[in-house]
């Protein structure tokens, strides 16, 4: 019998159940015993929220691999590579890894169907148990409460912030959406918050459990500065501080989360060590400038996976001043609320190209103009997001910033069209 390959497996996954989500743990948890999956790492921290959940891992697992730990995360969707959604201390995993983890599950779950979502999910946990890890992160895919990650009882459990998204899953009001947030919390283990404003359901739950409970604002918060930033927080009552830490481009919200999560493992807080993890993390298609060489144009780009109203506030709070204008390149997945995710970024976009997604999930490209120009700016449509790029960059300055936001199909397509990571290869054209 021929293996199947990496793309085999998940072109199969994708057809294996009859819909691509379907909240619950009872089919997970099932195959997850037939594994004998139990406890993946010495320390285990669950991450979910509406945003920033990806950098705060990503922040948290800089901090626990820079004392030496060899540390697992768990992420997703990813941007170019699927193997982007499973690190082991600090490498992606390879394809023959993950070929071998979807065969131990696919020989475990006999007549049990499993969504693509859930049969990665027990694919990462196969493979973190085997890997002798100090610590695992994981990152919620969608809520928290029902969600497969949710199988693993954590340390601690993270919540970055609370918007209403995803609403035909978790309601369409901040306080429904917390209680499906809070369904990560685990009897008498720490929970921490990084939303100034939790509703009530989380923090009933956190009493209900009696979770220890940090939030942002009362038990650790952050001061930003001209040139730095200092960070506040507390581990059983004794108050700690780093001051002088160097400014970031990923949210330092979600770096004072992090910080005090890391405290909370009984890890020691080395100024220097801190400000090397946390300045050294990264994240492709998140607050992501780039310079690309086009048609002997040196051009400026800033990527961001953005989706929602509570993303695009936040970026359009980190858009600079330019010299020259803002051409944007958008495109959005049709259960998104697209007058709220194109507000806050009106004043500071000059010209926009749109284009439908390559997925059927997507607002056709004559939705996206439509409410553009409802709003009164200037738009052009285009039959794909390498169409839409190419025309920015074509008429662009080395004085103005492309910005290429709306959903990871966008940024991905956008990615993968001008030379995918690199981005600096002299090019006649994107489209085509």
């Amino acid at each position: 019998m021929t293996q199947r390959s990496l793309a085999d497996w998940l072109a199969y996954l994708e057809q294996l159940h009859p819909s691509a989500i379907d909240m619950g743990l009872e089919r997970s948890r099932q195959v997850a015993q037939r594994l004998g999956l139990g406890r993946l790492a010495p320390r285990v921290v669950t991450v979910t929220g509406t945003n920033g959940k990806g950098s705060t891992c990503a922040f948290l697992a800089a901090l626990l691999r820079g004392q030496g730990l060899r540390v697992g995360v768990y992420s997703s969707p990813h941007l170019l590579d699927y193997n982007e959604r499973v690190q082991v201390d600090g490498s992606q995993a390879s394809d023959a890894q993950l070929c071998e983890a979807f065969s131990a599950v696919e020989a475990a779950r006999g007549e049990i169907s499993l969504t693509y979502f859930e049969m990665g999910t027990l694919a990462a946990f196969w493979l973190f148990q085997r890997a002798s890890l100090d610590a695992v992160v994981l990152e919620v895919g969608l809520g928290g409460r029902l969600d497969a990650v949710n199988l693993v009882d954590s340390d601690l459990a993270l919540v970055t912030s609370i918007g209403v998204d995803h609403v035909e899953y978790l309601g369409n009001t901040r306080e429904s959406v917390a209680f499906e947030k809070a369904g990560i919390f685990r009897a008498g283990c720490p929970a921490l918050c990084g939303d100034l404003d939790p509703p009530q359901p989380l923090l009933d739950q956190a009493a209900q459990l009696g979770c220890p409970l940090y939030l942002r604002g009362r038990d650790f918060d952050l001061a930003v500065g001209e040139g730095d930033w200092a960070w506040s927080g507390q581990v059983a009552s004794q108050a700690l501080h780093l001051t002088a830490l160097p400014l970031l481009d990923l949210p330092m919200q979600n770096a004072a989360l992090a910080i005090q999560a890391f405290a909370l493992l009984g890890l020691p807080l080395h100024p220097n060590a801190v400000a090397t993890a946390l300045q050294a993390t990264h994240i492709p298609g998140r607050l992501d400038r780039r310079q690309v060489a086009f048609q002997g144009k040196t051009l400026n780009l800033l990527l961001d996976v953005g989706h929602n109203p509570h993303a695009a506030e936040y970026l359009a709070s980190r858009l600079g001043p330019l010299r020259g204008q803002r051409l944007a390149v958008f495109g959005l997945l049709n259960d998104k609320d697209l007058n709220a995710v194109i507000a806050p970024l009106l004043g500071a976009v000059q010209a926009w190209a749109v284009a439908a997604l390559p997925t059927p999930r997507t607002r056709s490209a004559t939705e996206l103009a439509a409410a553009l120009e409802n709003l009164g700016a200037a738009v052009a449509s285009y039959s794909s997001i390498a169409d839409a790029l190419d025309a920015q960059c074509r008429a662009a300055t080395d004085e103005d910033e492309i910005l290429v936001f709306g959903s990871f199909y966008c940024v991905a397509q956008a990615l993968q069209c001008a030379g995918a990571h690199t981005m600096e290869e002299a090019s006649d054209g994107f489209a085509g």
